[in-house]
């Protein structure tokens, strides 16, 4: 019986095929461009989109457990997962569901808890990769990161535990009714972070701390709506305290202790070169 991964070929989703793999697992992933996936030979890959939970009817055929992404986490890429895929999922017989929560309330939630199945719910904080995301181009081009709220304290996750939690949870029994909030071993905050890349490239980052009202404009630039950019200010002005209090549930979960913004760094300091 088959493990059916969503975002398989995301930031987490191919740590999670990858670590499912290594244990002998049968897995399924969904794409929207099955053909462009690139993941581990054996891996069955099939056409999808969360968006469109119709067209995974077929998917969820002979699976067991989904690990459900809410939303895209690659850079650029705009999806919101449909609520009725969980639906369409217990149709199917999908007994385990770990899902990858996008924000704290989604009522998803709710809709899960109340489906029947075994459920884990996954809460990581700022990912590390979120550093290439928003800071690559600039380091690399500039020497240079631009960012509001210099100051404010994260407890940055590698991708790679978040997939590890979710392996687990799919794999193991003891994560039923589980809400797993996922941080890294350490509060850093963006010039720490910085500093850090600095040292492992062996180049000079200089960190242009933007004002409020620039990181305003810089977001509503980028498309964001008023209702996003408050939510941005708000998390950098007051961040909450779940996100950089450090917590051990990666630790305690798979066994090993979190990986660090250091080790993070060494895997992808040719990146930033």
């Amino acid at each position: 019986m088959a493990i059916l991964v969503t975002g398989a070929t995301g930031t987490v989703g191919r740590h999670v095929v990858s670590g499912l793999v290594q244990k002998g697992k049968q897995v399924r992933a969904v794409s929207r461009n099955p053909e462009n996936a690139g993941l581990p030979e054996g891996v069955e890959v099939t056409k999808g989109d969360l968006a469109a939970p119709e067209s995974l009817r077929a998917a969820l055929q002979g699976v067991t457990a989904l690990y459900l992404i809410m939303s895209s986490d690659n850079a650029h890429t705009a999806l919101q997962t449909d609520p009725k895929v969980i639906e369409i999922a217990k149709e199917a017989g999908v007994r385990r569901v770990v899902i990858l929560m996008d924000y704290e309330g989604n009522p998803v939630e709710q809709i899960v808890k109340d489906s029947g199945m075994q459920w884990t719910l996954l809460k990581p904080v700022e990912f590390m990769a979120n550093a290439l995301v928003d800071w690559q181009p600039s380091i690399r081009a500039e020497g240079i990161v631009r960012e509001p709220f210099g100051y404010a304290l994260s407890a940055r996750v590698h991708e790679a535990d978040i997939a590890a939690v979710a392996v687990e949870a799919l794999t193991e029994d003891g994560h039923h009714e589980e809400s797993y909030y996922l941080t890294g071993p350490e509060a850093l905050s963006r010039v720490d972070a910085v500093n850090k890349i600095a040292a492992a490239i062996g180049k000079e980052i200089r960190f242009v701390e933007l004002t409020e009202e620039q990181a305003r404009q810089g977001w509503k630039d980028q498309g964001y709506g008023e209702e996003d950019i408050e939510f941005f200010v708000q998390m950098g002005k007051n961040p909450p305290e779940v996100g950089y209090t450090v917590l051990p549930t990666i630790e305690l979960v798979t066994g090993r202790p979190a990986k660090t913004f250091d080790e993070w760094i060494a895997e992808h300091k040719d990146e930033f070169m």
